[in-house]
């Protein structure tokens, strides 16, 4: 390493050990988009005013222990918009979404709640599709929904319609899955192509002169989660779902965590072409552009291919990938071994270039 590479990585350091501040005055769509923002809002605001020991780990899940037994409990809202799109809606989304935060966390899914968020004039043929979504995603995924709540805002005061779900699961398994778990060594594992949601969702918004045979990826991840810690039930030591700001965002907040590094290679990160195609037009790295049914998973090197085996046994885990491996230093930072040979930083996304697709 050069000396001027080492100053660079120094004065990125220095600028991740000082408390995380938000320095706005007002909130932004950038706050909402899962990069460095929403990082920031997270830990300055809610971390700080909401501190407790189940909160610490700011994991997808919040595992509670109950006498003998350990329960995951995770919550998410969803205003994508437009809440209709190719390959699924915002509510077969609100479905799968939750039970995949459950899912990565080691449980198994079983209940869910609903709140709706309506806005006057939203169309009732229109709910009821969703409803009916809904339904038919939370018999796939083997959960019953069974509570929730319905508040209506006046017309202009809303975007027709906001889903909350909240899940709960059952952390049956013996090994525990965390960033404290990860370690050099590590294989770095996609379950499929990534990118496939959030440009399916800024196409159908029709904004842009793009076509792409293209639909979002939003499936309920719980059966190739289970095929995986099945498999190795000790050696897998986290997993994500890779919504909000794409893979690049969860290693980045793996690294962090685990006080590691990360280098990923990338003529190995599968991304289909017509994804591929439409990111290279608008200038965006499908690292960081969001999936609905896809996961990152840190496992024990020495396992990697029996990894593989497993996802690729499930359908959806058909085309998963070795993209990378941790590494003990620079830590905190994922590097990309680009396609010419070259290495560049990965970092937290900056701004909101895909507003809205969750």
């Amino acid at each position: 390493m050069t000396t001027t590479e080492q100053q660079v990585l120094d004065r990125i350091e220095r600028a991740r050990r000082r408390a995380p501040r938000v320095r706005e005055e007002h909130i932004t769509l950038a706050h909402g988009a899962g990069g460095k923002a929403t990082q920031t809002l997270v830990e300055d605001v809610f971390a700080g005013a909401f501190a407790n020991p189940a909160l610490e780990p700011l994991d997808d899940g919040a595992v509670l222990e109950l006498g003998e037994s350990r329960m995951v409990m995770t919550t998410d809202s969803y205003v994508v918009s437009p809440v209709f799109f190719p390959g699924g809606d915002i509510g077969d989304l609100a479905v799968n979404g939750t039970v995949n935060d459950l899912a990565v966390s080691g449980a198994r899914p079983l209940y869910l709640s609903a709140g709706f968020i309506l806005e006057e004039g939203f169309p009732v043929a229109d709910l009821r599709r969703i409803t009916a979504s809904m339904a038919a995603a939370a018999r796939r995924a083997g959960v019953a929904i069974v509570t929730g709540d319905t508040k209506v805002v006046q017309r202009g005061r809303g975007d027709g319609c906001y889903i909350t779900t909240t899940g709960a699961g059952l952390a049956d398994r013996s090994g525990g899955l965390g960033a404290a778990r990860v370690r050099p060594g590590d294989a770095i594992l996609v379950s499929g192509p990534v990118g496939d949601h959030g440009v399916t969702v800024m196409l159908a918004r029709g904004e842009l002169d793009l076509a792409a045979d293209v639909v979002s990826d939003t499936a309920p991840l719980h059966e190739p989660v289970a095929a995986l810690l099945d498999a190795l039930p000790e050696e897998v030591h986290m997993l994500r779902d890779a919504t909000r700001g794409g893979v690049a965002t969860v290693l980045n907040e793996v690294a962090q965590a685990a006080g590691v590094a990360m280098t990923v290679h990338e003529s190995a990160v599968p991304v289909r072409p017509a994804v591929n195609g439409a990111c290279e037009l608008l200038g965006i790295d499908p690292l960081y552009v969001a999936c609905e049914g896809r996961f990152v998973a840190f496992v024990d090197g020495d396992h990697a291919d029996t990894a593989l085996g497993a996802l690729r046994s499930h359908p959806q885990g058909r085309d998963a990938a070795l993209v990378g491996r941790v590494e003990a230093a620079p830590s905190g930072l994922v590097l990309l071994k680009t396609a010419f040979g070259g290495t560049r930083i990965i970092d937290l996304l900056v701004g909101d270039p895909l507003p809205r697709i969750c």
